[in-house]
């Protein structure tokens, strides 16, 4: 009998028991808002900072409404200005340019390669068109970091981090977020912390923090934070910065810390569901995996492969039959962008020439969400059809 898979791939986690019971106290003092505090109590959103910073080890860190906003904040923070250049991968998601185009700036795209990386080359060749990186770890992808900030520092290049699948990551031990002036973090339902919507800042330099906390709303209430500068920091910004206002409220900092707290433990149960899906589709006929550097501590929360140089219609047929055994992948290489998986050359409001090396790579990306409330038997079970179905296709088209 045929196999099929009968899960979610679209169902998370639980939140904790000790998120619900602090969000229910949080409901029922009614203070959600981050600066509506009782005499001597400190917010869950300031502690939630905290904690975060903690974490990543950030002298500073803000949480914001989501992940968007934060990247559009650091670019912000950074006075990039309409109409500056901003580089950026030509493979990412719609936030990632969305975030550049919200302050008037242009996204200039740099290629992709089969690592699902960043062209570190391509970099190289269009370092002088732009002041800023916003650096996408695309899928979990993180690039050789050690020569990203060599190539940006030579050319006098701030990059900004966008860690939305890199929460718990690391790169030669040091946690993604921390090579750039900026990194940003997405707490939305699918990132490998869920408050539904949110997002974090972290950076060490107290100028760009305070304007930060400046932008997202604090009016003058800034000393009520625990991982933001000092006053001194705010005396002259407080006045010049405006209010794009983006915090995040108590209700949702009461679901995170307890997340948080547990992340490590997350981040390994995503592995290892993540490389039970690598081993059974290891060897398959047409099908190439995505190698993983010694460097590189992986949160795998999402699976990708390519079927490089593959038929559009070969793919396709992949792509269908998984389906109908239950199997949920998406393909980057459709002309035309469904539900997330859009491209560079989708994104219309911000136009770019083609760039063949990465249009062959982007044509055979496949990628499939790894939710933790998968099995490791269900992680088996979706190898064994995945490999089937490519198998069988592959015969056919070869």
């Amino acid at each position: 009998m045929t196999e099929r898979f009968n899960g979610s791939f679209t169902q998370q986690d639980p939140i904790p028991e000790v998120g619900i019971d602090a969000a229910l106290a949080v409901l029922r003092h009614g203070r959600l808002h981050r600066y509506n505090t009782a005499p001597d109590e400190t917010s869950e959103t300031a502690l939630l900072e905290q904690e975060f910073a903690a974490y990543v080890g950030s002298q500073y860190c803000l949480a914001v409404a989501s992940g968007g906003y934060a990247m559009a904040t650091a670019l912000r923070a950074l006075d990039v200005q309409p109409g500056d250049k901003v580089l950026s991968n030509a493979f990412t998601l719609a936030p990632v340019p969305g975030a550049i185009s919200s302050v008037g700036a242009v996204p200039v795209f740099v290629g992709v390669t089969p690592d699902l990386t960043i062209d570190l080359d391509d970099l190289e060749a269009k370092a002088g068109q732009a002041k800023v990186l916003l650096l996408s770890h695309m899928r979990g992808h993180i690039c050789d970091m050690d020569r990203l900030m060599a190539i940006c520092d030579a050319a006098g290049i701030a990059v900004v981090e966008d860690c939305a699948h890199t929460m718990g990551a690391t790169w030669n031990g040091v946690p993604s977020g921390r090579f750039g002036v900026i990194g940003c973090y997405s707490c939305q339902t699918y990132k490998h912390v869920n408050s539904g919507e949110g997002g974090f800042i972290v950076t060490d330099d107290p100028h760009l923090a305070a304007k930060s906390v400046m932008l997202s709303g604090s009016y003058m209430l800034f000393e009520r934070h625990l991982a933001a500068p000092p006053k001194e920091a705010f005396d002259d910004i407080k006045y010049h910065t405006p209010n794009i206002s983006g915090r995040m409220d108590n209700l949702r900092a009461a679901i995170l810390r307890p997340q948080v707290a547990d992340l490590a433990a997350q981040c390994a149960r995503w592995n290892e569901r993540y490389y039970a899906l690598e081993d059974g589709l290891r060897g398959t006929p047409g099908l190439t995996l995505i190698e993983r550097p010694p460097q590189e501590v992986i949160v795998g929360s999402s699976i990708q492969f390519l079927l490089l140089d593959w038929a559009a219609s070969a793919v396709q047929d992949v792509i269908a039959r998984c389906g109908a055994r239950g199997v949920e992948l998406k393909w980057f290489g459709a002309p035309e962008p469904v539900a997330f998986t859009s491209r560079y050359d989708s994104w219309r409001y911000a136009p770019s020439e083609p760039m063949a090396a990465s249009d062959r790579v982007l044509a055979g990306i496949v990628d499939m969400r790894v939710p933790l409330t998968f099995s490791l038997d269900d992680c088996h079970l979706i190898a064994r059809i995945i490999r089937s179905e490519v198998s069988a296709v592959y015969q056919v088209a070869t």
